[in-house]
């Protein structure tokens, strides 16, 4: 997934699967994490997960946990298939079933098409890197 998304090195991607499994090990055995694999004549084809994450209760949503949806990939031989859709319209129904009012993501500009045929709308987010100072542009001093 994270070489087709591209900007990162082999090496960083190598040191990232050991945190992932970390990560990913604990919350998928407490149910917080659930993954889905999509198989083609037994061949892995694609994945996704949704994530149970800790969120605030505000009005109208009452839930202290929002599913997110992460870690989608498709394999390039098996891209065009509908893999990725079904993968979404299955994790999307467990969520359902579960009674979340909404489910949210971070599509990658691969993704984004599927998303959008599945109903989902583009949101506003905003991000700041504390690692490099802000941006001068149009801030006065």
């Amino acid at each position: 997934m994270w070489y087709s998304i591209g900007g990162r090195s082999r090496t960083s991607v190598q040191r990232h699967r050991a945190v992932y499994r970390r990560w990913a090990a604990p919350r998928i055995r407490s149910g917080e994490l659930v993954a889905y694999i999509a198989e083609i004549d037994g061949q892995p084809a694609g994945s996704g997960c949704v994530w149970f994450q800790p969120a605030q209760p505000r009005p109208g949503m009452a839930e202290i946990r929002t599913p997110y949806i992460l870690s989608m990939y498709t394999a390039p031989e098996f891209r065009g298939l509908g893999v990725a859709t079904k993968i979404v319209r299955r994790l999307v129904a467990f969520c359902r079933v579960r009674r979340y009012a909404r489910v949210t993501l971070h599509a990658s500009p691969q993704g984004r098409a599927v998303y959008r045929r599945l109903g989902f709308e583009r949101t506003w987010e905003m991000r700041r890197s504390l690692r490099d100072p802000p941006a001068a542009a149009g801030r006065k001093s």
